[in-house]
């Protein structure tokens, strides 16, 4: 099963997350971890018989940490923590994205820090090969003693309760596990615990939002330099001597981008020796701005890529040097604080795509500002309106992403009789950055109509090699506006072009990737 994504705690991927939470890659877990799982395993065994107090092993939770559990009601425990903690609520997260957090679960199993036996990890893992996900709510984790609702959830599959996905279709626990040739498992001492106990929910979400929020940096490059040709801009501010005096890595790297796509413009060879000595900044200072937002992704990058092979549950078991008995340390691994931090600079850094793009729609819209465009790009401006209200549909969602953009990671509300003191509020700020995500995606596409109109009425100068590229697929699905029509259908046609990546290919091929 060479082709499978290995699940051993320490090497799994970003990208590995997104090939098997959306394309359903297979996964499989190496000997060595089946074997490292039984053997912590056969020590937590042995101290659960043991009438001394461990916590996560046989003693009450949170603020019932003292709460001695008899050995005849540790299987109870267990079974109760869950269906006590399935609490989440609000819509749910999707099939991907569910499939994303039972992945991160059972890769954390495997490190062997959970203390759970090797048949939890293979039921998770047969899970994810039959093509099934759990019903999770997304609301109700604080991000700290872990994403405990959420996670929650995913484990009310693995017992037979609740509702699940097979191949995104929704159906009962119990019919999901009989596709995947399971029956309800029955948990043992601190398996319950291990199973609810992370930050998977939210570094799940949070992997996804980081892939699309990457594609999106591109794609405000893509787009921006469709709007530079429309307004007849200048490419003299992408020109990499001004980018190597100031050389942060995403602003270089948006720069070339810029430069990629406005190469061989007859637009922009006609009016090279004009009067106008520079452009409004949303179109100088986009190396600048997407490259700000890039490098924030990239931190973002750094942050999760550590998270998703962490052991983050509590206790953790460490099995001893010499593999003779085991440690059991309590901390606080949980604690969502990284990730809270680094998914609202996501959806401040991804949002700020969104602000810049609205205010270049500006400057193509606006007669005095656009170099000679109609008024609202209206082939008869005053029988038609044109793009006048796009540009009020994107001020809407920029509108609505500042609200989003306001800090989950600063708040925090203590739980448990103040046991849990101080939490992250990390999931809020994942569900937070969704939706700036996909506002963008609506907010670029938008740009994009806008600026493929301008293009057409530069005619018959042609933009640059890639912009032509990008204009060309535009007009696959988006057609020239002569007259008002429905133009909310050409939102959606916008979005999904945006969304598909198609629109990065041209890049990508431009760059020689």
């Amino acid at each position: 099963m060479h082709s499978a994504v290995i699940l051993d705690g320490k090497s799994l991927t970003i990208e590995d997350v997104g090939q098997v939470a959306q394309n359903k890659k297979k996964v499989a877990a190496p000997a060595d971890i089946l074997t490292l799982l039984d053997k912590v395993r056969h020590y937590v065994d042995e101290i659960a018989e043991k009438d001394q107090p461990h916590y996560g092993i046989n003693t009450g939770f949170g603020a019932l940490a003292e709460k001695k559990i008899a050995k005849k009601d540790l299987e109870k425990l267990q079974h109760r923590l869950i269906l006590s903690h399935a609490v989440g609520v609000g819509v749910p997260l999707s099939y991907a994205e569910a499939r994303a957090l039972m992945l991160l679960r059972a890769n954390t199993i495997a490190r062997g820090n959970s203390g759970c036996r090797k048949d939890v990890l293979l039921y998770l893992i047969a899970l994810l090969n039959s093509g099934c996900a759990p019903y999770v709510p997304s609301k109700g984790s604080v991000g700290a003693s872990g994403d405990l609702a959420p996670l929650a959830h995913l484990s009310l599959l693995l017992i037979g309760k609740g509702q699940a996905y097979v191949d995104g279709k929704k159906v009962t626990a119990k019919k999901a596990l009989g596709h995947a040739k399971l029956v309800p498992i029955k948990l043992k001492a601190k398996e319950g615990l291990a199973l609810i106990n992370g930050t998977q929910a939210m570094a799940g979400l949070g992997c996804l939002l980081l892939m699309h929020a990457e594609q999106m940096c591109d794609l405000a490059d893509i787009i921006g330099a469709c709007s530079v040709d429309a307004l007849k801009g200048s490419d003299t501010p992408f020109d990499a001597r001004i980018h190597q005096a100031r050389p942060h890595p995403g602003q270089q790297r948006s720069a070339h981008n810029l430069r990629l796509m406005l190469k061989e413009s007859e637009i922009r060879e006609s009016h090279r020796h004009c009067s106008k000595v520079q452009d409004a900044y949303s179109l100088r200072c986009m190396p600048q701005v997407h490259g700000a937002s890039r490098d924030t992704f990239a931190f973002v990058r750094n942050v999760l890529q550590q998270e998703i092979n962490s052991g983050t549950d509590n206790p953790l078991i460490f099995l001893r040097p010499d593999q003779n008995g085991i440690d059991i340390l309590s901390g606080g691994n949980f604690h969502g604080q990284p990730l809270a931090f680094a998914l609202d600079y996501l959806a401040i850094a991804t949002a700020e795509l969104g602000n810049i793009s609205e205010r270049r729609m500006e400057q193509m819209l606006n007669p005095v500002l656009s170099g000679g465009l109609p008024a609202f790009l209206a082939v008869d401006p005053g029988i038609n309106s044109g793009f006048m209200i796009l540009q009020v549909t994107a001020a809407a969602l920029v509108n609505e992403n500042k609200i989003y953009c306001h800090p989950a990671s600063t708040d925090s509300i203590p739980s448990s009789a103040s046991r849990e003191d101080h939490v992250s509020m990390g999931m809020t700020s994942a569900n937070k950055a969704r939706v700036v995500i996909e506002n963008c995606y609506t907010i670029l596409g938008i740009e994009l109509i806008i600026a493929g109109q301008g293009l057409d009425m530069r005619k018959p100068l042609l933009p640059g090699i890639g912009v032509e590229a990008v204009l060309k697929n535009l007009r696959k699905v988006v057609a020239f506006t002569k007259q008002d029509r429905l133009f909310y259908e050409d939102l959606q046609k916008a979005y999904q072009l945006c969304k598909s990546g198609i629109l990065n290919n041209i890049l990508a091929t431009l760059s020689g990737k």
